[in-house]
């Protein structure tokens, strides 16, 4: 590494000057702003005169310095990045839970609701997705309120069960337990269907 003489400095500043009208007008290239510009010119210099012994005499002076200026240029950019400082709501507002569980609990109910003996999925439906009453419901089936209310509670404990054996079960074996019919609900049935 040669040792930069008294001579060799004065060159290097000369030159620097001579190239600050070129700068200038890069710098106005890149900002577009004359007061930008200006500091820009300024940053770049400075950064020039700490770092002169890395420049070699002999090399092209000028692209070395525009070198320099563009590479502040775009650590100035960075600098300015605007940022937006994310809170719990903002990210809670643009994240959505996951949709897959959706599907899969939507087959599960179906597939326990298709257990359901006929007469309690009816009354269920009735009640459930309908929102009727239960004297419509016992009016419209043809039983006693009381055997409309003992169907929705069975049909919901045994949608209860089927669903919670579904959890705990391994995957599928191929054969799927059946949902019991109750002998109550026929016994029920029969003293309405006389009156």
């Amino acid at each position: 590494m040669a040792i930069a003489t008294s001579n060799d400095v004065d060159d290097f500043h000369e030159q620097l000057k001579a190239i600050l009208p070129r700068l200038r007008i890069y710098a106005l290239s890149l900002t577009r702003d004359r007061d930008a510009a200006d500091d820009l010119v300024h940053d770049t210099v400075i950064k020039a005169l700490t770092g002169r012994r890395s420049f070699q005499p002999g090399t092209n002076l000028a692209a070395w310095l525009f070198r320099i200026q563009r590479n502040e240029f775009i650590s100035g950019l960075r600098r300015q990045r605007p940022s937006v400082p994310v809170d719990t709501a903002i990210a809670e507002s643009l994240s959505h839970p996951a949709h897959q569980d959706s599907g899969l609990i939507m087959r599960e109910f179906v597939t326990a609701f298709a257990k359901l003996v006929p007469t309690q999925r009816e009354a269920l439906l009735l009640a459930v997705l309908e929102g009727l009453p239960y004297e419509v419901i016992a009016a419209h089936t043809g039983v006693s309120v009381g055997t409309v209310k003992s169907r929705i509670s069975r049909a919901r404990d045994t949608l209860e069960r089927l669903l919670l054996e579904g959890e705990s079960r391994p995957q599928s074996t191929g054969e799927e337990p059946r949902a019991e019919r109750d002998l109550s609900d026929e016994a029920d049935e029969a003293p309405a269907a006389g009156l």
